[in-house]
């Protein structure tokens, strides 16, 4: 895990708000996202939801979480999860898994206040046509991937929900790139294979999307 450069999500949402002592609903919160999100905003009020709070998390990924809802986004069902409550809702690397995901959102804008802050990202449409790679370069890599989004599609469900989409596009770090030649060899040597997480920048694998709430 490195936290030393500011995630993409983040940057994208700070264009956008100032606000130090944000509420943020993080949707789909493993990947230590919770620490990530806790050194570039100390302030904020973290609420992760995920079916296991410890997937892809140490434990003081799980202390550094001020509130954590177990949620199979599936079943649509979130009371447990309050309305009008959150300043940023982050979903990344989520509705891909999801065969409903266009039933998903509409109720998780329910718990956005008005005037709140909804990152999405996802992999883009030509990814199921990118090489297979280890740890998934092409869509179909993950076998937990069900269903391939639109940049179209994803702002059509949000504009129907009285969003205003303000960005999107492609999550693409040149410093990433910048990076390769020292990254494939070092997991060569290191993993003896490359993760295709190394190349998601190079073919530009994950699309994005933020909307402000109406």
């Amino acid at each position: 895990m490195s936290t030393k450069l500011k995630p993409f999500r983040l940057k994208t949402i700070g264009k956008y708000t100032d606000k130090k002592d944000l509420k943020v609903l993080d949707i789909g919160s493993g990947s230590h996202s919770s620490t990530i999100t806790k050194k570039w905003w100390p302030n904020c009020h973290y609420t992760g939801v995920d079916r296991d709070v410890s997937y892809d998390n140490t434990e003081d990924d799980v202390q550094n979480m001020d509130e954590f809802f177990q949620l199979d986004l599936t079943a649509l069902d979130y009371s447990q999860i309050p309305d009008e409550t959150y300043d940023v809702i982050i979903m990344s690397h989520v509705i891909e898994h999801l065969y409903n995901g266009d039933k998903v959102l509409p109720l998780l804008f329910k718990k956005l206040k008005k005037g709140g802050l909804f990152y999405i990202e996802f992999p883009c449409e030509a990814s199921a046509s990118f090489p297979s790679k280890k740890e998934t370069l092409n869509f179909f890599d993950d076998d937990t991937h069900v269903r391939i989004w639109s940049i179209k599609e994803v702002a059509n469900i949000f504009m129907n929900g009285g969003f205003n989409v303000k960005m999107a596009g492609k999550n693409r770090s040149w410093i990433n790139i910048a990076l390769m030649p020292i990254k494939i060899p070092l997991q060569l040597l290191t993993k003896r294979y490359v993760r295709g997480g190394v190349y998601w920048d190079w073919y530009g694998f994950a699309d994005y999307l933020i909307a402000e709430k109406g």
